[in-house]
Formats: structure tokens, sequence, C-alpha cells
């Protein structure tokens, strides 16, 4: 039986172990990663998977925030990486995480999420689109259709930006409810 719990239950060195074989190790050099550079992952959304004493999966979500052309700041959390062990990809871990984690944001009232994935699969199953994130400028090379963005309610998302890592929002309450004009 699967369990879900927090990633902070794991060890590390499991959940690097597990990143390694799921993306390689040049996993750090990709965008996703400058993204969230010197920021802690948000505790309340970030899970495991385990089969007994087995990681077979971690979801993790980051702070960050869209810079927009007037210096506003939305708060946004950077969805991933969703990783699975390779042995047991396609069983449904991925997609169990993300359930859960969107279940754990909605819960925490998050309200814009974004994330670099397959635009097919994150659309279909999980509402992730790019439509809204076409001009958005990040630390690093992606496919535009790549980069997905997920607004839980009515939310007006600048249409031009730049994302920046933001440690001050490294708590869902203070992510969810910061004051951002200042």
């Amino acid at each position: 039986m699967i369990h879900l719990c927090p990633i902070a239950d794991i060890l590390p060195d499991q959940v690097e172990h597990l990143l390694d074989g799921a993306f390689g190790p040049d996993r750090k050099s990709r965008t996703a990663y400058r993204m969230r550079e010197g920021v802690p992952a948000i505790a309340e959304l970030s899970f495991a998977a385990v089969q007994g004493e087995r990681l077979l999966g971690t979801i993790q979500c980051w702070p960050v925030v869209l810079l927009d052309e007037a210096n506003g700041l939305t708060p946004i959390t950077l969805v991933g990486p969703v990783a699975v062990d390779p042995a047991v990809q396609r069983g449904g871990i991925g997609q169990l995480l993300m359930t859960h984690m969107l279940a754990a944001a909605q819960s925490h009232s998050v309200k814009t999420m974004m994330m670099i994935g397959d635009p097919e699969y994150y659309d279909r199953f999980f509402g992730f689109k790019s439509a809204a994130t076409q001009n958005w400028d990040i630390p690093g090379p992606v496919e535009r259709n790549r980069l997905l963005a997920r607004c839980n309610g009515a939310v007006d998302l600048p249409a031009y930006g730049r994302i920046i890592p933001h440690p001050a929002f490294a708590t869902v309450p203070d992510f969810a409810t910061q004051d951002t004009s200042a």
C-alpha cells in the first residue's frame, strides 16, 4: 500500500537519489532550479509517496513571485519537481502526488501555481495551461508551451513580468496572505 507523507519525513539523501534517478544527475542545471534558487520548499505542499521503506515519488513546491512591469509582486507557487522512481513510473504515483498537493493547496487558499511540464498531461488532468505565461521572463530556456499556470478562483495574472524566487513566502500561511504592495 502506498502512503503519502510530508517530504520532511524522508531523508534528504533519499530524495536526492530519487531525483537523480528520475531526471538525471544534470537536473540542477535546468531552468526550474534557477527559478527557486535560494528559497526553501513550501513544507505544507511538499510530499513523498512511500511503500514500506521504499521511496516511490516526491512532489515539491516553492515560493516565487511574478515581478510585473510596475514592480508589483504576484505570489505564485512553483510546482515541481514531480519525481517518480523510474521502476514504477506510469503507475499513477505522480498523479496521486499531484492530486494530494492540489487538495493541500486549496485547503491553504493558494491562488496561483505554475510549473514546467507536459502541457497535454497537466492541462487534461490538473488544469495547468500555457496561455497566461507566454510573455513571462524566466531565468533560463524553456519551451513556451511547457511553462504552465493554474489559478484557483478569479485571479488576474499580469501578462508580462519576470519570475523570481521569493523567500518571504516560504510558508503557506504567509504565502497565501502576504501583502505584496510594499
